[in-house]
């Protein structure tokens, strides 16, 4: 079929749409199906018969002769494997590679419920592959996918791999900004790009419309590869590497074997794996039911549209990649033709009733016109040939999300050595391969994976009425201006403290970690709707400088400062640990860096280290009995941490672990008046001589008990956290109002706490520290107790760091000559300059309302000119040079702090300037109580 350019035409041809053909007519721009009277719009575009076309383009530069006709020979199923690897998608077929590679062929089998002869109809992926990606372990992930690439075509092996670049336009100021940012972050990163003018865009790709462009980002290493070759041609690699393939074999139950293996159950029998790999995409959510107990891997596919044209005229063989991230769409060169997509801002949820079809072939999808045409209007408006173009198809195939749109990888908190990479049917995901054969083969990633691990979701992220609400908008975020504290719209209100109304009553702003609602600032005066109501609003910045809520922030904070300032930090993860021995006191003892071995009443701030020293969990522990701790860990710990302490839990049931996040609404007040005002509340005795800081008490607080108080804040200031059993949670909080009002007291959300913390150089786990940052390279040495009577994990990793010296430290900088009104604020990620050289990224980045500037947090290393190697960085190093800070292409001088300042205040207490996040010395006698005499 096909519209010519007089739309009074009619015309009756069929369409092809890759599940059935269409026979209509044109009619006012529209398709109708003359069976169901269906409109399927046309729109500006010319439509093809298309006969004989294969279902799913090769987008190889190779001809056809160079594909493999040969079939992929399938085994018959073992009965145990070191490894077993179940879907033969992009990443299970590099999966298996890499492990043959590695030395483990034969001790590796790869599963597939589909056929994987050459008629293995793989899905249809646009086959781009992008450097730039919003953090450097997913850029790390596309470079070792490229790598991998490389090195098959470099074989001889057809992958279709082609590195033509890629241009990215802006139509928006703000585009233009988050370009020069990426082209500030290239030089840590190690991408080669260049910032363009609408002319030089042209120039690059002639077909382009560039009236109403601002400019370009230039990434000339960037390409194109096609799946099914690169699937292909990885998958009989890996087989003459001693790899076991097995088709037609579908996964019926996966329980535990004795010891850390597996049962798989499958259509073809039972077979037992040391390892599991759960690569299944589209049906890896369904393999993950199937297991006992459930393995949660969060998906849920939507639908995903290619426009394939016939040859156009003036296309060039060399024309890179686009992408019109303002109008969602991308298209590329495809032998002579047009391949076009795009992220539309409301997906269609498929296979909404569960219920995904066993093979490939019948996955695609009916075309909704209708939906795609939003697509098509701006592909047009970009490149203007295409209103004469004559196209081939349009395709819909389901493409798979998770919650926060990243991949997922990494071994299951539930299953021990089940694994999971998955998260996409992108080419760019074979880079994840790496980091499965690293944790196989070595233990661990070599690449941090702590954003992308499996553990980061609960429970409720594979509700399913959950994901099909929420990639219905994760699909858009692509190519979403990336502002910072981005928040999603959907899956809100789910996890809810019980003073979550009086917050919203008192002008809350939320957000939300974890499914959890947790105020970001507080408007008073915007909060009722037209009817009176206190309405439920979502923050947003939608601004890379000043942003709306600073004064809001600036209040916030400075009650928190000199009057008392009231904070929800229910959302932190909480866990009960006891034995009826000293069981959990050893247990501790073997996971923790610090000495957990302390008075009852006293808190430990420790990390839990990797075998390679860094941190798995940074926790705060309070030993309320003498086989008994209360441990709060960061929100997105939740499941990690508590994966990783049962995973080191002795058998026989000797210790207990407990959840308890959800049983305590927790209430931080902190300020120079938060004793006096917690006093009239309690009997017990505030005194510091009787309640000393990182001390524990159990306390009554107006009407209710069983309260659990700590003497600390997670920002430095001086305050307490008050734990309330759930039930008791509203009366504690409506008293504590009430005593404080006579004190200032004010609400308080997460972006004051933010500028506390930054300001006394407090780092977070998942924002400054991760599983490569170690204590001694962060100014937390002092927190390590190499003399305790424990071997702790990572204790030799550490002794040797602290042996050999550190590449890298943890700083503090304050930009000098930055004005905060009309420049754009730093927001993580900005790269550090040394004396004019490259040395660093921040990671964390507030404004310093005591500072009244710019602060941020960051690593500094001395990488060695020529080689780009780090070497040994001493504090002496760090304050003999002369700082920069490079922010969207301006750089700022600034002031490096190695310790936590001190910071001026009406209210001067030595409680709160004994504890600093940071030391140069190993004395916490000021703050912590003495050592036990057992």
């Amino acid at each position: 079929m096909f519209l010519s350019r007089n739309r009074g035409i009619l015309c009756t041809k069929s369409i092809d749409f890759g599940v059935r053909s269409i026979s209509g007519h044109i009619q006012d721009g529209k398709l109708v199906d003359q069976r169901t009277g269906i409109l399927h719009r046309a729109s500006k575009c010319n439509i093809t018969s298309k006969n004989g076309v294969e279902n799913f383009r090769r987008f190889s530069t190779q001809p056809t002769s160079a594909l493999w006709h040969d079939k992929i020979n399938s085994d018959t199923l073992p009965q145990s494997a070191d490894v077993v690897v179940y879907g033969a998608s992009i990443t299970g077929a590099a999966v298996a590679y890499n492990l043959a590679k590695a030395g483990m062929g034969g001790q590796v089998v790869l599963l597939d419920q589909d056929t994987l002869t050459d008629g293995r109809a793989w899905l249809e992926t646009s086959g781009l592959v992008g450097a730039f990606k919003p953090t450097l372990t997913q850029v790390k992930i596309v470079q070792k996918s490229i790598q991998l690439f490389q090195e098959l075509t470099d074989k001889g092996l057809p992958t279709g791999w082609r590195q033509c670049g890629s241009l990215n336009l802006a139509r928006t100021r703000d585009r233009m900004t988050v370009f020069r940012r990426m082209k500030s972050q290239s030089t840590g990163w190690g991408i080669e790009c260049s910032i363009l003018t609408p002319e030089q865009c042209k120039k690059i790709f002639p077909l382009l419309e560039v009236s109403d462009i601002l400019g370009g980002l230039w990434i000339p290493k960037d390409g194109v590869a096609d799946t099914t070759l690169l699937c292909q041609s990885l998958l009989r690699e890996a087989q003459k590497m001693g790899v076991t393939i097995v088709e037609k074999c579908a996964i019926k139950h996966i329980a535990q074997a004795e010891g850390r293996g597996q049962a798989i159950e499958t259509s073809l029998g039972t077979i037992y794996g040391t390892y599991f790999v759960n690569c299944a995409t589209l049906h890896a959510r369904d393999i993950g039911l199937l297991s006992d107990p459930i393995v949660k891997v969060p998906l849920h596919a939507a639908e995903h549209y290619f426009l394939h044209t016939k040859p156009v005229e003036g296309l060039s063989a060399d024309a890179p990649v686009i992408r019109d991230l303002d109008g969602r769409i991308f298209f590329r060169e495809n032998e002579g033709r047009i391949l076009a997509g795009g992220y539309e801002q409301n997906a269609k949820p498929a296979f909404e009733d569960g219920a995904i079809p066993a093979n490939a072939a019948s996955m695609q999808l009916p075309v909704d016109w209708d939906h795609f045409h939003v697509l098509l209007e701006e592909l047009i408006k970009r490149v203007p040939c295409l209103e004469e173009a004559v196209l081939e198809r349009l395709s819909n195939v389901p493409e798979v999300f998770s919650p926060d749109g990243k991949w997922i990888v990494g071994e299951s908190p539930e299953i021990q050595n089940y694994l999971v990479a998955t998260g996409s049917q992108s080419v760019a995901s074979a880079g994840l391969s790496y980091a499965i054969a690293d944790i196989i083969t070595q233990g661990y990633s070599s690449v941090d994976i702590h954003e992308l691990d499996i553990s980061r979701f609960l429970g409720l992220h594979n509700n399913r009425k959950f994901l099909r609400e929420r990639v219905r908008e994760v699909p858009g975020l692509h190519y979403a201006i990336p502002y910072p504290f981005q928040e999603l719209d959907t899956g809100r209100t789910l996890r809810m403290s019980p003073i979550f109304p009086a917050f919203k009553e008192a002008g809350g702003v939320f957000g939300q970690t974890m499914g959890y609602e947790r105020p970001s600032w507080f408007d008073q005066k915007h909060c009722l709707d037209d009817n009176g109501v206190p309405k439920y609003r979502v923050a947003a910045t939608r601004t890379f400088g000043k942003p709306p809520w600073f004064n809001f922030a600036s209040e916030e904070y400075n009650a928190c400062r000199e009057k008392i300032g009231l904070c929800d930090y229910s959302s932190f993860t909480k866990v009960d640990l006891w034995s009826k021995g000293r069981e959990i006191v050893d247990l501790l003892q073997h996971l923790c860096s610090n000495d957990v071995d302390v008075p009852v009443g006293t808190i430990i701030h420790t990390g839990m280290q990797t075998k390679q020293g860094g941190y798995e969990n940074d926790c705060s522990l309070a030993r309320i009995g003498p086989s008994h701790y209360f441990m709060i860990a960061p929100t997105i710990q939740q499941t990690r941490c508590k994966a990783w302490i049962e995973r080191h839990m002795p058998p026989g049931g000797q210790i207990s672990l407990s959840d308890v996040t959800s049983m305590y609404t927790a209430i931080c007040i902190m300020g120079p008046f938060s004793r006096i005002m917690l006093s009239e509340l309690t009997d017990t005795d505030l005194a510091p001589k009787n309640f000393p800081f990182f001390t524990y008490r159990e306390l009554d607080v107006g009407l209710a008990n069983g309260i659990r108080a700590f003497n600390l804040t997670h920002t430095g200031e001086l305050g307490f956290v008050l734990y309330i059993p759930n039930e008791f949670a509203l009366h504690v909080y409506t008293r504590l109002l009430e005593a404080g009002e006579k004190y200032g007291i004010r609400h308080c959300g997460y972006y004051a706490m933010r500028a506390l913390r930054v300001e006394k150089f407090f780092a977070f786990w998942g924002q400054d520290l991760d599983t490569f940052t170690t204590p001694l390279e962060c100014g937390r040495m002092w927190r390590v107790k190499f003399d305790k009577p424990f071997h702790f994990i990572g204790r030799d990793a550490l002794m040797k760091q602290r042996d050999e010296g550190v590449t890298r430290l943890y700083v503090q900088l304050l930009l000098n000559d930055h004005d905060s009104e009309v420049d754009m604020w730093p927001m993580g990620g900005e790269p550090i300059f040394r004396n004019g050289d490259f040395c660093g990224q921040i990671t964390t980045a507030s404004y310093g309302f005591t500072f009244k500037r710019q602060v941020c947090l960051g690593f500094v290393q001395n990488l060695h000119p020529e080689t780009n190697e780090p070497e040994k960085v001493t504090n002496e190093y760090v304050l003999s040079g002369d700082y920069e800070i490079e922010i969207a292409g301006i750089r700022f001088g600034a002031k490096v702090n190695l310790h936590s300042p001190n910071l001026p205040t009406k209210y001067p207490d030595q409680e709160r300037e004994a504890y600093k996040a940071t030391r140069d010395k190993n004395d916490e006698s000021s703050v912590m109580a003495p050592k036990p005499s057992w």
